[in-house]
């Protein structure tokens, strides 16, 4: 798994907020636009120094593409930047406080220590 750059994914979409809303309403096309347009761009620099080797494995396209925080975590993304995108994306979409946070951990009950390794 490429924890790097799923981590770069998660981090640059929270940054931006039409990139935000983007993944909520068209998480495939994002992810794969993102992957083209965004993956081998080094610190954001110029196009001449992008690089190509960059890419997702199938797992982690997927369950980027599902919105599957709780993949994302098995495999190893790092917990704080999916919380902070989900919480972007889908906090509107619960009634009672803290809904979107409560269920997030909910999802992730079953998992115990010691909890996946998030080391890039």
């Amino acid at each position: 798994m490429s924890k790097y750059l799923v981590n770069k994914f998660l981090y640059t979409v929270d940054r931006e907020h039409g990139l935000t809303e983007r993944y909520r309403e068209d998480p495939e096309g994002t992810v794969a636009w993102w992957l083209r347009e965004r993956a081998n761009r080094i610190l954001n620099a110029i196009a001449a120094e992008d690089t190509t080797w960059l890419s997702f494995t199938e797992e982690e396209h997927r369950a980027l593409a599902a919105h599957d925080h709780v993949a994302l975590f098995e495999l190893g993304a790092h917990p704080f930047l999916t919380l902070t995108l989900w919480i972007a994306m889908f906090e509107r979409d619960f009634d009672e406080p803290l809904g979107m946070q409560l269920d997030y951990a909910r999802r992730l009950d079953h998992v115990a220590l010691p909890y996946p390794d998030i080391s890039t």
